[in-house]
């Protein structure tokens, strides 16, 4: 999934799914992933209010993964003048699927 302002409701909505697929409540998810139950509802409601350290303590807590993609190693100084920079970009991944039994 490619995160931007416009799909942070998509977010939450794949997260709240991703909690319910593993069948835990927020209260578990919460003490899973090191945080409060309020965050993981304000997660799921209004993530571009979280911070990003706590988005990330959940992500991980539910087996995601996050990555920063095309983040550039330097930066022309004349990209900076001009603005004309290459903006990286997160990208949220499902769990690993699990091998069949």
């Amino acid at each position: 999934m490619h995160i931007t302002p416009d799909t942070l409701p998509t977010l939450a909505e794949r997260l709240q799914a991703e909690r319910k697929r593993q069948g835990l409540s927020r209260s578990q998810a919460a003490a899973v992933c090191n945080v409060s139950p309020s965050f993981i509802r304000d997660a799921e409601s209004a993530p571009e209010r979280c911070s990003l350290g706590k988005l990330l303590l959940l992500v991980q807590g539910l087996g995601l993964s996050l990555e920063v993609n095309r983040w550039p190693t330097t930066v022309p100084a004349e990209s900076v003048k001009t603005g004309k920079i290459d903006i990286p970009t997160l990208v949220l991944s499902p769990p690993p699927k699990e091998p069949a039994p």
